[in-house]
Protein backbone atom coordinates (compact mmCIF):
# COMPACT_ATOMS: atom_id res chain seq x y z
CA UNK A 1 0.00 0.00 0.00
CA UNK A 2 1.73 3.12 -1.05
CA UNK A 3 -0.11 6.50 0.74
CA UNK A 4 0.89 9.92 -0.09
CA UNK A 5 0.43 12.13 2.98
CA UNK A 6 -0.43 15.81 1.78
CA UNK A 7 -0.67 18.35 4.84
CA UNK A 8 -1.15 21.71 4.85
CA UNK A 9 -3.92 24.12 6.94
CA UNK A 10 -6.21 23.92 4.13
CA UNK A 11 -7.65 27.48 5.10
CA UNK A 12 -9.63 27.59 2.94
CA UNK A 13 -9.26 24.08 0.39
CA UNK A 14 -8.92 25.14 -3.00
CA UNK A 15 -8.82 23.44 -6.35
CA UNK A 16 -4.95 24.37 -6.45
CA UNK A 17 -4.84 21.87 -3.16
CA UNK A 18 -6.89 19.15 -5.25
CA UNK A 19 -4.99 18.55 -8.39
CA UNK A 20 -1.56 18.31 -6.49
CA UNK A 21 -2.89 15.64 -4.83
CA UNK A 22 -4.36 13.84 -7.84
CA UNK A 23 -1.54 14.68 -10.19
CA UNK A 24 0.29 13.04 -7.12
CA UNK A 25 -1.53 10.02 -7.20
CA UNK A 26 -1.50 9.36 -10.66
CA UNK A 27 2.14 9.60 -11.44
CA UNK A 28 3.64 8.48 -8.53
CA UNK A 29 0.91 5.24 -8.41
CA UNK A 30 0.27 6.28 -4.79
CA UNK A 31 -3.22 3.62 -3.73
CA UNK A 32 -4.48 6.65 -1.55
CA UNK A 33 -3.89 10.27 -0.90
CA UNK A 34 -4.43 10.97 3.09
CA UNK A 35 -5.16 15.12 3.60
CA UNK A 36 -3.79 15.73 6.68
CA UNK A 37 -5.17 19.36 8.28
CA UNK A 38 -2.82 21.16 10.52
CA UNK A 39 -3.91 22.26 14.08
CA UNK A 40 -1.62 24.24 15.15
CA UNK A 41 1.50 24.81 12.32
CA UNK A 42 4.28 26.00 13.68
CA UNK A 43 5.32 28.31 10.68
CA UNK A 44 1.94 30.01 11.07
CA UNK A 45 1.23 30.63 14.13
CA UNK A 46 1.48 34.66 13.66
CA UNK A 47 -1.87 34.48 12.00
CA UNK A 48 -5.24 33.36 13.30
CA UNK A 49 -6.96 30.33 11.75
CA UNK A 50 -10.07 29.14 10.98
CA UNK A 51 -11.15 26.51 13.04
CA UNK A 52 -10.12 22.69 13.02
CA UNK A 53 -13.38 21.87 12.39
CA UNK A 54 -14.46 24.28 9.31
CA UNK A 55 -10.93 23.50 7.58
CA UNK A 56 -11.48 19.20 8.13
CA UNK A 57 -15.93 19.78 7.02
CA UNK A 58 -14.76 21.73 4.33
CA UNK A 59 -11.72 18.90 3.10
CA UNK A 60 -14.82 16.49 3.08
CA UNK A 61 -17.05 18.22 1.24
CA UNK A 62 -13.80 18.65 -1.89
CA UNK A 63 -12.95 15.63 -1.58
CA UNK A 64 -16.00 13.62 -1.34
CA UNK A 65 -16.49 10.78 -4.18
CA UNK A 66 -13.15 10.04 -4.68
CA UNK A 67 -12.40 6.87 -3.73
CA UNK A 68 -8.67 7.19 -3.08
CA UNK A 69 -8.57 10.16 -1.10
CA UNK A 70 -9.08 10.57 2.62
CA UNK A 71 -8.91 12.83 5.27
CA UNK A 72 -6.94 12.14 8.77
CA UNK A 73 -8.09 14.34 11.81
CA UNK A 74 -4.91 12.98 13.60
CA UNK A 75 -3.57 16.84 14.91
CA UNK A 76 -6.58 17.72 16.14
CA UNK A 77 -6.04 16.36 19.57
CA UNK A 78 -2.97 16.65 19.86
CA UNK A 79 -1.24 19.39 22.24
CA UNK A 80 1.07 21.01 21.25
CA UNK A 81 2.38 22.49 17.31
CA UNK A 82 1.91 20.39 14.56
CA UNK A 83 5.44 19.00 13.63
CA UNK A 84 5.36 16.51 10.37
CA UNK A 85 7.58 14.60 12.19
CA UNK A 86 4.50 13.81 14.81
CA UNK A 87 2.46 13.41 12.29
CA UNK A 88 4.37 10.73 10.44
CA UNK A 89 5.51 8.93 13.43
CA UNK A 90 1.86 8.36 14.30
CA UNK A 91 0.76 7.60 10.63
CA UNK A 92 3.68 4.69 10.73
CA UNK A 93 2.80 3.17 13.48
CA UNK A 94 -1.62 3.15 12.57
CA UNK A 95 -0.32 2.20 8.66
CA UNK A 96 1.50 -0.34 9.95
CA UNK A 97 3.35 -1.85 6.49
CA UNK A 98 2.17 1.11 4.46
CA UNK A 99 4.96 2.70 2.13
CA UNK A 100 4.13 6.45 3.10
CA UNK A 101 5.05 9.39 1.06
CA UNK A 102 5.22 13.27 1.80
CA UNK A 103 4.29 15.71 -0.95
CA UNK A 104 5.18 18.71 -0.47
CA UNK A 105 4.90 22.03 -2.68
CA UNK A 106 8.27 22.97 -4.54
CA UNK A 107 7.63 26.40 -2.48
CA UNK A 108 8.64 24.80 0.43
CA UNK A 109 12.15 23.41 -0.22
CA UNK A 110 14.05 26.32 1.20
CA UNK A 111 12.59 26.13 4.82
CA UNK A 112 12.64 22.41 4.68
CA UNK A 113 16.05 22.30 6.57
CA UNK A 114 14.50 24.20 9.49
CA UNK A 115 11.81 21.59 9.88
CA UNK A 116 12.12 20.01 13.02
CA UNK A 117 14.08 16.59 12.64
CA UNK A 118 14.26 16.34 9.20
CA UNK A 119 16.61 13.41 8.68
CA UNK A 120 13.87 11.11 10.82
CA UNK A 121 11.17 12.45 8.18
CA UNK A 122 13.47 10.93 5.62
CA UNK A 123 13.17 7.78 8.26
CA UNK A 124 9.67 7.35 7.13
CA UNK A 125 8.72 8.50 4.29
CA UNK A 126 10.40 9.81 1.00
CA UNK A 127 9.27 13.30 -0.76
CA UNK A 128 6.66 14.29 -3.43
CA UNK A 129 7.72 17.37 -5.15
CA UNK A 130 4.84 19.16 -6.60
CA UNK A 131 5.16 22.04 -9.07
CA UNK A 132 4.30 25.59 -7.70
CA UNK A 133 3.90 28.69 -10.03
CA UNK A 134 7.02 30.85 -9.37
CA UNK A 135 9.34 27.84 -7.61
CA UNK A 136 10.36 25.64 -10.48
CA UNK A 137 12.51 22.95 -9.77
CA UNK A 138 14.59 20.67 -11.35
CA UNK A 139 16.11 17.02 -10.50
CA UNK A 140 19.62 18.35 -9.67
CA UNK A 141 18.26 21.66 -8.12
CA UNK A 142 16.64 19.93 -5.27
CA UNK A 143 19.83 18.21 -3.46
CA UNK A 144 20.77 22.12 -2.45
CA UNK A 145 17.71 22.40 -0.02
CA UNK A 146 17.82 19.08 1.22
CA UNK A 147 19.42 17.72 4.28
CA UNK A 148 20.79 14.69 4.87
CA UNK A 149 18.61 12.09 5.07
CA UNK A 150 16.04 13.37 3.21
CA UNK A 151 15.24 11.86 -0.75
CA UNK A 152 12.75 13.20 -3.22
CA UNK A 153 11.29 10.27 -4.92
CA UNK A 154 9.74 12.15 -7.60
CA UNK A 155 8.95 15.54 -9.12
CA UNK A 156 5.26 15.88 -10.14
CA UNK A 157 4.28 18.49 -12.48
CA UNK A 158 0.97 19.66 -12.68
CA UNK A 159 -1.63 22.33 -14.85
CA UNK A 160 -0.16 25.95 -14.36
CA UNK A 161 -2.81 27.25 -11.54
CA UNK A 162 -1.72 29.68 -9.63
CA UNK A 163 -4.21 29.66 -6.03
CA UNK A 164 -3.34 30.55 -2.72
CA UNK A 165 -5.91 29.87 0.06
CA UNK A 166 -3.70 33.57 0.97
CA UNK A 167 -5.19 35.50 -2.02
CA UNK A 168 -8.88 33.38 -1.69
CA UNK A 169 -9.25 34.85 2.00
CA UNK A 170 -8.30 38.04 0.78
CA UNK A 171 -11.13 38.02 -1.98
CA UNK A 172 -13.57 36.96 0.39
CA UNK A 173 -12.52 39.22 3.07
CA UNK A 174 -13.79 41.77 0.23
CA UNK A 175 -16.44 40.41 -1.34
CA UNK A 176 -15.26 38.91 -4.63
CA UNK A 177 -16.05 35.81 -5.76
CA UNK A 178 -14.53 32.57 -5.54
CA UNK A 179 -16.14 30.82 -7.97
CA UNK A 180 -14.05 27.90 -10.21
CA UNK A 181 -11.44 28.51 -7.61
CA UNK A 182 -12.58 26.14 -4.41
CA UNK A 183 -15.28 23.81 -5.25
CA UNK A 184 -18.95 24.71 -4.97
CA UNK A 185 -19.81 22.88 -1.90
CA UNK A 186 -16.85 24.87 -0.37
CA UNK A 187 -17.94 27.90 -1.30
CA UNK A 188 -21.25 26.94 -0.52
CA UNK A 189 -20.09 25.70 2.66
CA UNK A 190 -18.17 29.29 3.46
CA UNK A 191 -21.75 31.28 2.08
CA UNK A 192 -23.55 29.18 4.81
CA UNK A 193 -21.11 29.83 7.65
CA UNK A 194 -20.08 33.52 7.43
CA UNK A 195 -16.04 32.69 6.96
CA UNK A 196 -13.68 34.98 5.70
CA UNK A 197 -15.55 37.62 5.63
CA UNK A 198 -13.76 41.34 6.82
CA UNK A 199 -14.04 41.94 10.38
Amino acid sequence: MRIGIFGGTFDPVHLGHLIAAEQSREQAHLHEVHFVPAARPPHKSNRPLTPFGNRAEMLELAIAGHPAFRIDRLEKERPGPSYTVDTLEELLRSQAGAELTLIVGSDCLPDIATWREPARIGEIADLLVVTRPGADVRSGEISQFLPAGLRVRQIITKPVIDISSHDLRRRLAEGKSVRYLVPRAVESYIEAHGLYRAG
